[in-house]
């Protein structure tokens, strides 16, 4: 994305509702809330830059490319109340990840409150009304279409990670 000029691109305004974790644990995203929630997509080796500029409640502005056809911003710049930026220029050439998570095997159940997306709009998992995100690769998410449905129960078994920014449940297993 270093190579958008993010003034070029429509902004979106709202609050922090909670952060999204991925299945290593890391940062990727958050959901932005204002007349109604929607999932902001954050390029992992941001998390931590994010997270010390924003934090859950704070009023953001955010630009970015919107893919066709879903509710999902792939952020390119967030400008925090303050007016503290954050741009997206890539992950630098030196950067290493140094993410120490412990996964353990999880279940969770709830209802499905918001479908969750990658960053060129392609089904990734859900954000189930407990909080807990449900993550699995593509072409899985796309063939579980009949559970993945905004209101839906479903509960689901997998690898679980948690933090103090969020939780997520990296998929083996679901039902309804």
């Amino acid at each position: 994305m270093h190579s958008i000029d993010p003034v070029c691109l429509a902004e979106i305004r709202g609050r922090v509702a909670r952060f999204l974790l991925n299945p290593d644990g890391e940062i990727d995203g958050f959901i932005l809330v204002n007349r109604r929630a929607r999932q902001v997509h954050v390029q992992p080796h941001l998390g931590r830059k994010l997270t010390r500029r924003v934090a859950v409640g704070d009023s953001v502005s955010v630009r970015g490319v919107k893919p066709r056809d879903v509710e999902v911003i792939d952020m390119v710049l967030i400008t925090s109340k303050g007016g503290r930026q954050l741009v997206d220029d890539g992950p630098q050439w030196n950067s290493v990840r140094h993410q120490s998570v412990k996964r353990r095997e999880g279940e969770t159940s709830g209802e499905i409150a918001l479908l969750l997306y990658g960053p060129k709009g392609e089904l990734r998992g859900a954000l189930l009304d407990n909080g807990v995100s449900l993550r699995m690769p593509h072409e899985v998410a796309e063939n579980l279409g009949a559970y993945l449905e905004i209101g839906k129960w479903v509960q689901a078994w997998g690898h679980a990670v948690n933090s103090r920014f969020g939780q997520t449940l990296d998929v083996t297993e679901i039902a309804q």
